[in-house]
């Protein structure tokens, strides 16, 4: 017969394991979609918190009160938030570049509900967003996050979170630099191809001063801007990539932060 009983110590490591899973879930790329519903979130990261429970290292957790018992849980959650908000943060990169690709074609007002993120988005940044999303599904990014997940109970074991406020603030502001310059790596050639069409309406302006530049400015912006993104779609792989990577990157920062 399966043998069901526990101690309250067994239930007391247990449930610290399912806060870290549970904040990393709410919080993580793909997993945190608001069309994903609360219950199956939260079955999924029960689920995960019991095979962990299961697999890492135990070591003895040491508190006299409630109060230090709940000190631990916050450092629990605030573990888990940590790696799962550095993983989002790459993430929302592609809607940077497609607000950037939207204000150059003339689009930036036709916003849109995005029921992903519960946010007015603009066009090009949901079809951005969706695509990358997308790749990164077909290329196990969401295995890969589980995994990274399960491996910082062996870098930090419970209870043994120590946040170094310096080093995450240094990773912050090395992200904020790539942060642009992917993001106009991804809306680049609607740039410039952009750029250099204003330059021609520009030309054309001063040659036929009775044409209304205006009108046909935005026509011609709307129609060149979208051949272009659907001419570009084939370097969005490449873009998804260098987001994957960077992704990863990120994770690897913030937990050697906290360990």
């Amino acid at each position: 017969m399966i043998d069901y009983t526990f101690t309250y110590g067994d239930l007391e490591y247990f449930l610290l394991v399912f806060m870290r899973v549970i904040s990393f879930i709410f919080v993580a790329p793909f997993f945190s979609m608001s069309n994903m519903p609360r219950r199956i979130r939260i079955g999924f990261s029960f689920f995960v918190a019991l095979l962990l429970y299961q697999s890492v290292p135990r070591q003895p957790i040491v508190y006299d009160t409630l109060i230090g018992y709940f000190v631990i849980v916050m450092k629990e959650v605030l573990t888990g938030l940590l790696i799962g908000f550095a993983a989002n943060l790459c993430a929302s990169v592609v809607a940077f570049a497609g607000h950037i690709a939207d204000m150059e074609m003339g689009l930036s007002m036709a916003s849109m509900f995005d029921p992903t993120t519960r946010e007015n988005s603009t066009i090009t940044g949901i079809y951005y967003n969706y695509m990358v999303l997308l790749m990164l599904m077909i290329s196990g990014m969401h295995r890969y996050l589980i995994q990274a997940l399960a491996e910082t109970y062996t870098l930090i074991p419970v209870n043994g979170a120590v946040i170094r406020s310096d080093t995450l603030l240094s990773a912050m502001i090395e992200f904020m630099a790539n942060y642009i310059i992917i993001g106009f790596r991804i809306c680049l050639p609607i740039f410039a191809v952009m750029t250099i069409l204003n330059a021609v309406l520009g030309v054309l302006a001063k040659v036929s001063p009775q044409l209304n530049m205006f009108a046909v400015g935005i026509q011609m912006k709307v129609l060149v801007g979208l051949s272009i993104l659907f001419l570009s779609t084939a370097m969005l792989p490449g873009a998804a990539d260098f987001i994957y990577d960077q992704m990863k990157h990120m994770v690897v920062t913030f937990t050697e932060a906290i360990m």
